[in-house]
């Protein structure tokens, strides 16, 4: 052994790592484990329910709480729901207690996050997730979730559920459309183990291919943020899907660049974008002078992989369940787009 490579691993020797974390400073493909899927949920099984980032009160949860009873699920309410700091669930050591209490807590099953925002960058290092390597449980949310899913897949190698959260479940179920119900449903349907299915129109910007990969991903911005940490997704052989809201064209153009300049972007097994809610520029002068579509091509140039527009995900009605780190069969034809979880 050379005198740089002793060094290198006589120092990581000392250096202690956060507790529960698995990961080290090697290669992701070389070093990642393999990913357990928790057990799915049956009636009489208990949903907690947390805020890890944002601030809700208990009236705003009550139509969750009603919806995951007549399921037949229990529900066990954390001390962050109507705590607030500022825009937060409670102080950072107020939410990341109340998380690693559901995490801990043997009763729990699955943690329902109440709302997005922002936040859970903050509190994810303070978090111990090596009871999930015992007793793995579906962690669900999405947008700020999206670091969670992120250190999940990465770190921690348990898969999660992408999809709405309590503030998202309507007041009166009956007098919800279809689609908000459907979406809704579908949370119910992952827990359950319902294997995904989805068909989508075909699009002029698809690119035609198959896969059948690990999915994962989540909101934009969020992942662009984690790039170089811990929690860093890696997507190298998976299905990468992407959403964001509230940015400009710009903006979008940038995470792009960003994703492709960090390599996660290439021999993907496939790509799928989801809704991207573009805020509209406040100078005519200064828009910019392209559309999501060609940001998005700009950067994978001409892929050996199928790509996919307008998936139903994102922070927008048709914002369906999507389970992160399971293997998923992406088929994208002139006809149109599937999605479809192998059983």
């Amino acid at each position: 052994m050379n005198r740089k490579h002793f060094l290198r691993h006589s120092l990581l020797g000392l250096l202690p790592l956060p507790a529960g974390r698995l990961w080290r400073n090697d290669p992701p493909e070389a070093t990642e484990l393999p990913l357990v899927v928790p057990p799915y949920l049956r009636p009489g099984d208990t949903v907690g329910i947390t805020s890890p980032a944002g601030y809700i009160t208990p009236p705003e949860i009550q139509p969750a709480i009603e919806r995951l009873q007549a399921w037949g699920f229990r529900v066990n309410i954390g001390r962050t729901i109507g705590r607030r700091d500022g825009t937060f669930g409670g102080s950072d050591e107020e939410r990341a207690a109340d998380f690693q209490e559901m995490l801990n807590d043997p009763s729990v099953n699955a943690i329902l996050c109440a709302r997005g925002g922002y936040g859970g960058v903050r509190i994810i290092d303070h978090i111990d997730f090596s009871s999930l390597h015992t007793r793995p449980k579906w962690i669900i949310g999405f947008s700020d979730v999206t670091v969670l899913h992120a250190h999940l897949n990465r770190v921690v190698r348990v898969a999660s559920i992408h999809s709405k959260m309590c503030n998202s479940f309507p007041d009166i179920w009956d007098k919800a459309d279809p689609q908000q119900q459907a979406t809704i449903l579908s949370i119910r349907d992952a827990l359950l183990g319902r294997p995904m299915q989805f068909s989508l129109p075909p699009n002029a910007n698809n690119r035609p291919g198959a896969a059948l990969a690990e999915l994962v991903g989540g909101n934009c911005k969020t992942l662009e943020t984690l790039a170089g940490s811990v929690s860093d997704l890696t997507t190298r052989n998976k299905i990468l899907f992407l959403e964001d809201t509230g940015e400009y064209l710009y903006s979008i153009d940038r995470m792009f660049w960003s994703l492709k300049r960090t390599g996660k972007l290439e021999h993907l097994a496939g790509l799928i974008i989801g809704g991207f809610k573009v805020k509209p520029s406040e100078d005519p002068a200064e828009e910019f002078n392209r559309d999501l579509y060609q940001i998005v091509l700009e950067k994978i140039g001409d892929c050996s992989f199928p790509v996919c527009f307008d998936f139903p995900v994102g922070h927008q009605r048709n914002n369906y369940a999507l389970k992160c780190g399971v293997k998923a069969q992406l088929v994208v034809t002139a006809a149109g787009v599937s999605l479809l979880e192998p059983v």
